[in-house]
């Protein structure tokens, strides 16, 4: 099929501090991957709620509202269980069983290239 181009993988970043989210989307779009954007888990969840084509979900552990990173980690595993998961933190340590199966951390700060590595890993 000639003029179809290969659709990028979409990432959802949920971040709640605007500047570390603009960051995150502008190199993860850099990386070659399309970005969705949420402020909160609860935003994060409406998100997932109406789109089926999300491969990965980059989150903050330390957010406000109804759930922190890692209970929205636990809520993505349990209703879409194909959605890649990776969960960052400067403050909060994380344990092998705190994230779900396949789920990973990365400890802030971060570098880009860490986590566009990480994130092509996952989802080839």
């Amino acid at each position: 099929m000639a003029g179809l181009s290969k659709k990028k993988p979409i990432v959802l970043v949920v971040e709640d501090e605007l500047l570390l989210r603009a960051a995150a989307v502008d190199f993860i779009e850099a990386a070659g991957f399309s970005v969705l954007e949420a402020a909160s888990a609860d935003e994060a969840i409406e998100i997932l709620e109406a789109r089926d084509d999300i491969r990965v979900v980059f989150t903050d552990i330390q957010m406000p509202g109804s759930m922190d990173g890692l209970k929205l980690a636990q809520a993505v595993r349990g209703r879409w269980p194909p959605i890649e998961i990776i969960a960052t933190s400067g403050h909060v340590s994380v344990g092998p069983d705190d994230l779900p199966a396949r789920g990973r951390f990365v400890r802030k700060p971060y570098s880009p290239a860490q986590i566009a590595s990480m994130i092509s890993e996952l989802i080839t």
